[in-house]
């Protein structure tokens, strides 16, 4: 029995309307759906990691973060590399979750500033694209207060990470960077996760990894697994084909995105790899 008219028109308007609200929910709670943090206040740094201390980073609109430094702690038969390793990390937890990779970065003889965002471990205010990329460059401050200008630290970005210091080396480049499980822009993510709703148009934090890169003469070491079910593999291996500085792609077999290997002593082998490329 086909549908009178006018009653096939109230049953598109109820479903333009359905479809309307849900779009404009997703709008409204999208950072929700992008930010994860923990923020729980962490322990002391000297607490959890040999020879850590407590740092605060000075955000340019008022913000005051907490950060954990750790100095080298070069293993037998190892040298200190006299480089830092700035850690951007991902979307989710906060730097307590971090301290395994930031033995391993000591171990290979590199310092290690482990950065929590603003929202995150803590730290006052609220995460955006705008707030991270002022939380990087407080970091990179505090880092070169304590000796390590740009030119001798690495930066090091963790999913999405990778877009806050693809755009922190546009304004002061490191003299390397690791990106760990990257993407091109955030909205090619959220377009294969949400396939039914307009990602493109509705994302307002974009985190564009490979605009920022287009230009860049960084030396870049991209690492990733080739079972990301976070970041699709493929992604990553676009921001490593279209990297103008590439040094080096490390590629974990049958890894997925939070596996004990990404945080391990072979990311942390890269990285060192990169240290000494390029100091």
């Amino acid at each position: 029995m086909a549908l009178h008219p006018s009653r096939t028109w109230r049953v598109l308007v109820v479903l333009l309307l359905i479809g309307g609200l849900v779009v404009g929910m997703m709008w409204w709670l999208q950072r929700q759906l992008i930010y994860f943090p923990d923020a729980s206040a962490v322990p002391q740094a000297g607490d959890v990691i040999e020879g850590g201390r407590d740092v605060t980073l000075h955000t340019d609109d008022g913000l005051a973060l907490g950060a954990w430094f750790v100095p080298a702690a070069p293993g037998p038969g190892a040298t200190d590399r006299r480089m830092a390793v700035l850690v951007a990390p991902g979307n989710g937890g906060n730097r307590a979750g971090r301290v395994g990779l930031a033995e391993e970065l000591r171990r290979e003889g590199l310092a290690v500033l482990l950065v929590d965002y603003r929202g995150y471990g803590g730290n006052p205010g609220s995460p955006s694209e705008d707030g991270l990329a002022r939380d990087a460059r407080a970091a990179a401050d505090a880092l070169e207060g304590l000796g390590y200008p740009p030119e001798r630290t690495i930066y090091f970005g963790e999913s999405l990470g990778s877009g806050v210091v693809a755009a922190l080396q546009t304004r002061r480049p490191p003299a390397g960077m690791v990106l760990r499980s990257p993407f091109t822009e955030l909205t090619d993510v959220g377009a294969r996760h949400y396939p039914w709703l307009p990602v493109r148009r509705l994302l307002t934090d974009r985190f564009p990894v490979t605009d920022h890169l287009a230009e860049s003469d960084v030396p870049l070491t991209v690492v990733y697994g080739d079972r990301d079910s976070v970041v699709p593999t493929e992604l990553s291996a676009r921001v490593a084909d279209e990297a103008p500085a590439l040094v080096e792609r490390v590629v974990f077999a049958g890894a997925d995105h939070n596996d004990a290997v990404m945080f391990g002593p072979r990311v942390a082998d890269a990285v060192a790899r990169l240290a000494d490329e390029v100091g």
